[in-house]
């Protein structure tokens, strides 16, 4: 006997040629904003478009670290709420997200790292976030397979420890969101491909896809790395967006060794050890724009020789898995949150690099209030693209990027 296969988050349902609210992409991103948009503001007539199947990209694709440890004061008060909705949202879905907050400790290889780190653990403090500079013998007491000798090529200095930092299992957060999202009536369809936007007199009229065409009022496109070629092909909309590809892998199983998520910006690596005793790993992402996720043995050897470095009881030990991911990079290491003063109806999520997992939380929440009411909210508005015109970039990073808007 045969049995047919459902999601897992309901019956599925016939795609309908109008719904209020459509969203393209099938990420966290989108499935947080319709669970909002149904929980908070009543709105349960949208469909979420998803070309392969949800959490096909960066959501099925990261190493499930939660933080809210960023530089500047727009970021901070975004992933705290994020951070601080995970075990709401485990109540509320009624549904293991897998919440673990182990601690995130980030070393610091120099004076300077450690006079940087200074201002970012204030910036966190006066947002109410905790965090503490310590030295290298403290950081030692929390993870003693740490390195804190001299003769590696960065030794360290100390670190910034951030308690409420940790991880989410990430495919667990995509079948919540999308069992709550659809249990008060959102949509989700499957193997169904957005490949155009309708507009008339400056407004948005339908989506059309390989499946037929769906009228509607309002669109968001958030589909991680795929969005900035989606929204300059269906609208002309130029972003200052560059898709990387950024690599991770785990290790065999281990016993117990790592309490709290590692990382180095020195060494361009982080790691951390997963339930099933596996350390997962990652580094930064490749430095040249593309669309591939295909990987690397020049990754592998850089994983290989930084953990050694900095965490030597890994030494001899086999990695098991490695895959890769998009990644779609702002000049500025922040996101774009926006709606288009020209195209009304049209909101844009991405830009988000390798944070797009941490902040899907809170994001869902801020997006669904902007399209509900057609007001952005005040945590969002730096984050609108015109930053880039009126050269108010973000503070996470120094990269500049040539950049011309559409007129």
């Amino acid at each position: 006997m045969f049995f047919k296969s459902k999601p897992m988050w309901g019956k599925k349902t016939k795609l309908k040629s109008s719904y209020d609210v459509v969203l393209i992409g099938g990420g966290l991103h989108s499935l947080a904003t319709a669970y909002y948009l149904a929980k908070e503001h009543g709105i349960t007539d949208v469909a979420i478009i998803e070309k392969n199947y949800i959490g096909y990209g960066g959501a099925g694709r990261n190493t499930a670290i939660v933080r809210a440890n960023q530089r500047t004061q727009y970021n901070v008060p975004l992933y705290k709420e994020a951070l601080d909705l995970w075990p709401v949202l485990t109540k509320e879905l009624d549904y293991n997200l897998m919440f673990n907050n182990c601690g995130n400790l980030n070393l610091m290889h120099s004076e300077a790292a450690m006079n940087a780190a200074r201002m970012t653990i204030a910036t966190a403090q006066f947002h109410g976030v905790e965090s503490h500079l310590i030295d290298a013998k403290e950081a030692k007491e929390l993870v003693p397979a740490l390195n804190i000798s001299e003769d590696i090529t960065f030794p360290i200095h100390g670190a910034m420890f951030h308690p409420p930092g940790g991880v989410v299992r990430h495919d667990a957060v995509v079948w919540g969101l999308a069992k709550g999202a659809a249990k008060m009536g959102v949509e989700i369809h499957q193997q169904t491909e957005a490949t155009g936007i309708s507009t008339k007199n400056g407004k948005v009229t339908a989506v059309v896809t390989d499946k037929g065409i769906i009228n509607t009022k309002q669109v968001l496109i958030s589909a991680g790395g795929y969005s900035a070629a989606l929204i300059h092909g269906f609208l002309g909309i130029k972003l200052p967006i560059s898709v990387l590809t950024i690599q991770a892998m785990v290790t065999q199983p281990l016993k117990p060794i790592l309490d709290h998520v590692v990382s180095s910006g020195a060494y361009h690596c982080y790691a951390n050890q997963t339930l099933k005793g596996e350390i997962a790993t990652g580094a930064h992402m490749d430095p040249w724009p593309n669309y591939t996720t295909l990987n690397t043995a020049h990754y592998i050897k850089h994983q290989a020789e930084a953990l050694s470095e900095f965490l030597p009881a890994l030494r001899g030990v086999r990695f098991m898995r490695i895959w890769g991911g998009l990644a779609d990079m702002t000049p500025d290491m922040a996101p774009i949150m926006d709606g288009n003063e020209q195209i009304e109806g049209f909101f844009m999520d991405c830009g988000w690099g390798y944070f797009g997992f941490k902040s899907c939380s809170a994001v869902g929440r801020h997006m669904a209030s902007f399209m509900a009411t057609n007001t952005c909210p005040d945590i969002l508005k730096p984050f609108a693209l015109k930053r880039y015109q009126e050269h108010k970039l973000m503070g996470e990073t120094a990269a500049l990027v040539n950049y011309t808007p559409d007129n």
